[in-house]
């Protein structure tokens, strides 16, 4: 059971006892009702209803899946809610939540611009007119992306073209007052040029603009892509671990 004095009832506080991390940052926009709860270091929040429903969290893995196992047990968190959480050891869940799925990813984050990259200069923003060749490079190059053209949390696609093909893309999904970079991508027959260097320094360089930090995800066995961005400058890094309630 969650007792009172471990609740926290909005942004700020739940930003307070996380130490303004980047990810809570990213995960919880200003203005939008927020509720927490907190323990041994661990915090944990609920996600709004934009967000579909579940749960965030940083700090150490055991207070944290307590948080999550009392909240299970009030009826708080149901089979189907999505949670990011400190990265966790199957064993330490099972026994303690029935997860339906379970994928490790790391959140990487800058507050400072990227060297300069040659072709930087080709990326654009991308408009509706662009929509179908979007849709296509997605298909080709990235089917199983978790952010795709019609995705409502998409605020600008950027591109990168070669004549009049499309032949890079990437997402701003910035929320909160954090940046973000999401569906990044490269055609197969165009890989190994640069053009997802050029293509990330650049949109972290517009995103930079408006916002102090900016992430991005990755699976850690991506060998290639960390090494690409921690070479532009996204070192700092909080290892994930994503699940779905079964």
């Amino acid at each position: 059971m969650i007792i009172d004095d471990q609740a926290i009832h909005d942004r700020a506080a739940i930003l307070a006892a996380a130490g303004d991390h980047p990810f809570v940052r990213h995960s919880l926009s200003p203005g939008v009702p927020a509720r927490g709860y907190r323990r041994d270091g661990a915090v944990l929040w609920l996600l709004p209803p934009e967000r579909g429903l579940g749960a965030d969290a940083i700090g150490p893995t055991e207070p944290v899946l307590e948080i999550c196992a009392a909240l299970v047990a009030d009826g708080v968190l149901r089979p189907g809610h999505r949670m990011h959480l400190p990265r966790l050891d199957p064993a330490q869940v099972a026994g303690r939540l029935a997860v339906a799925e379970f994928v490790d990813w790391d959140f990487h984050w800058t507050t400072v611009a990227p060297p300069t990259q040659p072709d930087e200069q080709r990326v654009v923003r991308l408009t509706d007119a662009d929509r179908p060749a979007l849709a296509a490079l997605v298909d080709e190059a990235f089917p199983d992306t978790t952010t795709h053209p019609d995705d409502p949390r998409v605020i600008d696609w950027y591109g990168i073209r070669a004549g009049d093909r499309l032949v890079a893309c990437g997402a701003d999904r910035s929320r909160g007052d954090v940046g973000f970079l999401a569906g990044l991508t490269v055609a197969p027959d165009q890989r190994g040029r640069g053009l997802g260097a050029a293509l990330t320094a650049g949109m972290t360089r517009a995103l930079l603009a408006r916002h102090d930090t900016v992430g991005l995800g990755v699976y850690p066995d991506n060998v290639g892509a960390v090494r690409l961005y921690r070479r532009l400058g996204f070192t700092d890094t909080l290892s994930r671990t994503a699940i779905r309630l079964g």
